[in-house]
């Protein structure tokens, strides 16, 4: 089930933040295959190296999660952005939308740390999907009957955002629990998306404009 856009008829505003974060993380991707994996290693988020040390190591934290580890890593971390985070930053402002996505990205990273194993410390944590999970999470909780456009076998059908990311988290979980071996952070992604949850009564702006009447169209 692929999501390919969602209703935009109530955004107010040009979602600049989301369009710079798009943007930062294919330039530096471009960048990482000129650089090479020295580069990687260097920036993604390694938990022995953060452990040892903390205080020059916290900068991977932010740095690991504009770093990705291919292509399909890449588009399909930045299709779910650009469909969910144009609405989440209307409703949050630019300012705070951008450090909403930062603090949802540091919550993945914990997240991940700490149900790392021992064996895996060793492992760079790379990508920018425990930030979007937060923005998930904050689109279920301001637009939970938003119709979001997906693929779904051989169709294209409007769902509603709640099946759609409301499934999508539980299969989080559910890889999570079965502890599924393919180099997946899945529980970068459950952080994330807690911390969405969370952090969305916070930013959200306290006084948001009233929604139009829905349109029928789907725009993205």
């Amino acid at each position: 089930m692929l999501p390919i856009g969602d209703d935009n008829s109530t955004r107010r505003t040009i979602p600049v933040v989301t369009y710079l974060l798009i943007f930062l993380n294919v330039i530096i991707f471009l960048f990482e295959l000129a650089a090479g994996d020295e580069f990687i290693y260097r920036w993604s988020f390694t938990p022995s190296y953060f452990l040892t040390n903390p205080g020059f190591e916290w900068i991977t934290i932010f740095t690991s999660m504009f770093l990705h580890g291919s292509w399909m890593h890449l588009l399909g971390n930045m299709l779910y952005l650009w469909i969910f985070g144009d609405n989440v930053e209307d409703r949050m402002g630019h300012g705070r939308f951008l450090v909403f996505y930062l603090l949802c990205g540091v919550a993945a990273t914990m997240a991940q740390l700490f149900a790392t194993s021992y064996a895996d410390l060793n492992i760079p944590n790379l990508g920018a999907s425990g930030a979007i999970a937060g923005v998930l999470a904050s689109y279920l909780v301001l637009f939970p009957r938003q119709r979001v456009r997906v693929v779904l076998v051989a169709w294209v059908i409007p769902l509603p955002a709640l099946l759609v990311i409301g499934g999508w988290f539980l299969l989080q979980v559910l890889y999570q629990m079965n502890y599924t071996s393919d180099g997946v952070a899945y529980m970068a992604h459950i952080g994330g998306f807690i911390a969405g949850l969370l952090l969305t009564f916070v930013f959200r702006k306290k006084n948001s404009p009233p929604r139009l009447p829905y349109s029928g169209t789907y725009q993205q």
